[in-house]
């Protein structure tokens, strides 16, 4: 499985956080699984870091790595995805891994329920 993992996952696997579902947890444990963090999400965790807004590791690129986690540019293509989407999500960084999971074929990892106004594959959380 192919995973695209939303910002809140990725910083509750991190911090092992006990918020973070059972099943997520077992899907990006599980060495099968390859799991992808969108360049829209170390951008959006940079930026609330830098505001005060958000406590995350300061060394998050080496922890990726550590995690074996790929990451995912945004390219043109997947800007000019998110921007067509319907509005039923208004944040642009949600918006951009919606895109993101739909053009890549990578399943979305996150508990934000907004997520399944839109054809994109999501592991079932719930």
């Amino acid at each position: 499985m192919n995973v695209l993992i939303d910002t809140h996952i990725l910083l509750w696997w991190l911090a092992d956080d006990r918020a973070l579902p059972d099943v997520a947890r077992t899907v990006i444990a599980d060495p099968a699984t390859a799991v992808v963090v969108s360049a829209a999400t170390v951008w959006e965790i940079a930026i609330k870091q830098a505001a005060g807004r958000l406590d995350a590791p300061d060394n998050l690129m080496p922890t990726l790595d550590d995690n074996d986690f790929d990451t995912l540019p945004m390219t043109a293509s997947h800007a000019f995805d998110a921007a067509r989407l319907p509005l039923h999500h208004a944040d642009p960084f949600d918006r951009m891994l919606i895109a993101q999971a739909a053009a890549e074929n990578l399943t979305l990892v996150t508990v934000d329920r907004r997520f399944t106004h839109y054809d994109v594959p999501m592991l079932p959380l719930a």
